[in-house]
């Protein structure tokens, strides 16, 4: 039986999220697995008068891909994809997976490599989002290998995704635009502040954000989203930091991560878990040392940690930190072919300072 859910979430998706008009060309990426909610998506696209353009892969081709690739192929980006982030006027990425740690054995270095290959890539995409030329949202459909990482049965994890989404309220495109405008009020606060600390439980750090715009992430880019984030000014970072939940990245994790930074850049990194690979991520390019987002978590319907970051980023009461990539529309110059978000929580005893004065406190905001 057809679930009307995902009918409501693939109207959100594309009326709302990417808002697709007539004559769009809209690329819908996912897996088979996907399936149920990849239909509805092509069917509203089909509504809005755009051109649906599905990218279905098998999820076990990526292990191959990096298990078997040489370096002449790790470093190969295929002029069809060059072709595809040039033309495409929006995306739509519904991320699902039959293992989530399926590239666990995988080397490091084989993923710091063709992380490093794709930059370009993933930087001229960012540029044309922020040039208003392309409309990206990603999100999750809920499956087995996720629901088992989130340790929830699988009807339970489907109602938290879809919940988080908002998808249960009888209008959800118009919850989203109220959420839009709590967190517009909270960004020009933070637009005429100059200078950032963070501290909580093994974390003191101050950034200046001068000159930096702050985004409100209200379901455009992501969904589910709430987050409120600006890319710091690139050497001005300077502390520590601890990252309360374990890092996740392409399926791999590093846990217990802490980080010094100096002038902006990482001097020290260690990790309880996955040390290797968090420094060969590090290593994997000039400006992966760096900071390029640093952001709040507003979503209060998100409480619980679930090995997926798209939900564990918006987690209200928490703070996020992204190493690599700025995006572009925050003013943020940093570039990498990286952009891994680490959460740290604020609901205990958590500060953050905006030019010397608290402005939050125990995971929310006191302006």
């Amino acid at each position: 039986m057809k679930d009307p859910r995902y009918e409501k979430l693939a109207q959100v998706l594309v009326n709302y999220s990417v808002e697709v008009q007539k004559g769009n060309l809209v690329e819908i990426n996912s897996v088979p697995v996907a399936g149920p909610l990849v239909t509805e998506v092509y069917r509203e696209v089909l509504k809005a008068g755009g051109h649906p353009y599905t990218r279905i892969y098998l999820p076990a081709l990526r292990e191959i891909y990096l298990k078997t690739a040489k370096k002449h192929q790790l470093g190969y980006v295929s002029p069809i994809i060059e072709f595809e982030t040039e033309k495409v006027d929006c995306s739509i990425t519904i991320w699902a997976d039959d293992n989530t740690k399926a590239l666990t054995n995988v080397d490091p270095k084989t993923q710091a490599a063709r992380s490093a290959a794709t930059r370009k890539i993933f930087m001229r995409a960012m540029e044309r989002e922020a040039a208003g030329e392309l409309k990206w949202v990603g999100t999750q459909f809920p499956c087995n290998a996720s629901a088992q990482d989130a340790e929830m049965s699988l009807d339970e994890y489907e109602d938290f995704v879809l919940e988080a989404c908002l998808v249960h309220r009888k209008d959800p495109i118009a919850a989203w635009k109220r959420i839009h405008g709590q967190q517009e009020k909270i960004c020009k606060a933070l637009n005429t502040k100059r200078k950032i600390r963070i501290v909580t439980k093994g974390t003191d750090i101050t950034m200046s954000v001068a000159g930096r715009t702050w985004i409100n992430c209200d379901g455009k880019a992501n969904m589910p989203d709430g987050e409120i984030f600006t890319g710091p000014v690139e050497d001005s970072v300077e502390g520590k930091i601890e990252f309360s939940f374990p890092a996740c990245y392409y399926g791999r994790e590093a846990v217990g991560v802490a980080l010094v930074f100096k002038k902006g850049k990482v001097v020290k990194a260690k990790a309880v878990k996955g040390e290797e690979f968090l420094t060969a991520m590090l290593d994997s390019d000039e400006g992966a040392r760096r900071v390029g987002e640093i952001a709040v978590g507003t979503n209060y319907a998100i409480q619980r940690f679930t090995r997926n970051t798209l939900f564990d980023e918006k987690i209200g009461g928490t703070v996020h930190m992204a190493l690599g990539a700025s995006i572009p529309e925050s003013g943020g110059k940093n570039e990498s072919g990286l952009h891994w978000d680490m959460v740290t929580d604020m609901r205990d005893g958590g500060k953050i300072y905006a030019d010397g004065k608290i402005i939050y406190k125990d995971g929310k905001f006191t302006i």
